[in-house]
């Protein structure tokens, strides 16, 4: 870690200060950082389960029902890019059992159902696809499997290891290894059709079973419920909150003696924890439409309510998972197409222009000169501004070349030396008199700051009133949100 976090303070500043500026509490790692970088991606549920219009197969669907007529990897993949989404999280398994690549670890696979003749391989179609048109790619495994006979066992250990090694072998360099938490019970377990209890943080062996992760697939960020490199938030609903912290420390579950992946901590999921022990910031999943698999009789949420949700997650330093459902053609319905991409139009017009551009920035404390406020405009997040090293409170005054119209205030935090700022004030000055529009306490990797209304101001001043060590910044940006 300590390789990257000079690697990049050598971009923006001296040798000397780059050893000078130390990191404060928990710092995200290079692979965690690329994370940030996406924001938002989509997870693709697609398997019997859609054929029998269900939201959780029982494991019991006859492979031959999985028949996708139009299946078109490169319209899924083009209507999620058009929506702003950089990333796609294939399921390549749920919890039916069902296998959408030609695994030799289950019979229940794709290759026993009728699509392209039984020499399909959905997972290659989507990695393909999404290196095509630039989106990162990972894919979710999941560990629960209501049709494998040996579920339960301790032989399933080895069935669920060797379909990650598959799957970490053959699709090339994932962002991402996506874990559910839904863990045993009942199901079609080979004609048993009974229900299996399992202790889910000491079944799969999570240690050594995502050591294989690491080994195979280094800048993968492994997801559970806490962890270990993205935390769920919570809940299901595509929000964290107000407060939000990309720190967190596990705790151990009733009757264990230490933290345990696999386990939900539910009441600090949303917020995170202060000072928590280690960088583990918050994913927002939701589906577009009301479920996670394609339902005739729902329709995706409107590009309003998805901005929102943005806001809410992306602008809070988490991301945003968006659940996309294939209907039984194999492509996404016209209808979520044209809410992506009127989303992803809202998005790009609201956030083209930086209404700060060509401000000038003063500052109560700067570090040094390879430091300054002015590297809060230059659109390059490796570069940013520090007060000096015993200041922990400091003031930006924001001067604009013109008087500026926005309702919108971006601000992002150097995150490679920690999340650091707790408290903060903005204000405009207007009517000859500085007046407050807003109190804050968390930024990290964004905040997304949306005003009731729109303000019209020439000058604007940000204050940060609690830090524990000096302040850094690297962005600042002021925007009017766009109309579709």
């Amino acid at each position: 870690m300590k390789k990257i976090l000079f690697s990049c303070l050598f971009l923006s500043g001296s040798v000397n200060a780059q050893q000078a500026v130390q990191p404060y509490g928990a710092v995200p790692s290079e692979r965690q950082l690329a994370w940030h970088d996406l924001e938002m991606y989509g997870l693709i549920h697609f398997t019997p389960t859609t054929f029998e219009d269900k939201e959780w197969g029982y494991g019991d669907a006859d492979p031959k029902i999985f028949n996708p007529t139009h299946f078109d990897a490169e319209q899924i993949v083009k209507a999620a890019r058009s929506g702003g989404l950089k990333g796609i999280i294939l399921v390549a398994k749920h919890h039916d059992g069902f296998a959408l690549w030609p695994t030799k670890t289950t019979s229940y696979n794709i290759s026993k159902s009728p699509f392209k003749n039984g020499k399909g391989d959905i997972v290659k179609e989507m990695q393909l696809a999404a290196q095509k048109y630039g989106l990162a790619f990972g894919v979710y495994c999941s560990p629960w499997d209501r049709n494998n006979p040996v579920y339960g066992k301790a032989e399933y250990l080895s069935i669920y290891q060797d379909q990650l090694k598959e799957l970490y072998s053959n699709y090339g360099n994932l962002f991402m290894s996506w874990h559910d938490g839904a863990n045993g019970g009942d199901g079609y377990y080979g004609g048993a059709r009974e229900t299996r209890s399992i202790d889910n943080t000491i079944y799969y062996d999570w240690k050594n079973t995502w050591a294989i992760t690491r080994k195979m697939q280094p800048m993968a960020n492994i997801f559970s419920d806490v962890g270990w490199d993205v935390r769920w938030v919570g809940n299901e609903e595509g929000y964290a909150a107000e407060t939000s912290w990309a720190t967190f420390t596990p705790m151990p579950a009733e009757g264990k003696s230490e933290a345990v992946p696999g386990q939900a901590n539910y009441p600090q999921s949303p917020v995170g924890i202060r000072n928590g022990k280690y960088w583990m910031p918050a994913e927002c999943d939701v589906p577009l439409r009301k479920g996670w698999f394609f339902h005739a009789k729902e329709k995706p949420k409107t590009p309003e309510v998805l901005f929102d949700l943005y806001l809410k997650s992306v602008g809070r330093g988490a991301s945003l998972d968006l659940g996309l459902a294939p209907d039984t053609t194999g492509q996404l319905h016209a209808d979520d197409v044209v809410a992506l991409q009127a989303f992803g139009t809202m998005l790009k017009k609201t956030f083209a222009h930086n209404l700060a551009k060509g401000a000038t920035i003063q500052s109560t404390s700067t570090r040094d000169k390879n430091h300054g406020p002015a590297t809060l405009l230059d659109e390059n997040k490796q570069s940013f501004w520090i007060t000096g090293d015993t200041i922990h409170e400091a003031s930006l005054e924001v001067s604009l070349p013109s008087p500026q119209t926005f309702d919108m205030i971006s601000l992002q935090e150097y995150i490679p030396l920690g999340q650091r700022i707790e408290a903060y004030t903005i204000e405009v000055f207007k009517d000859n008199a500085w007046k407050r529009i807003y109190d804050g306490t968390s930024i990290g990797a964004r905040r997304l700051i949306k005003l009731d209304e729109p303000v019209t101001v020439h000058k604007l001043r940000l204050t940060i009133t609690k830090s524990p060590v000096p302040v850094t910044l690297s962005e600042l940006g002021l925007y009017k949100k766009a109309k579709v």
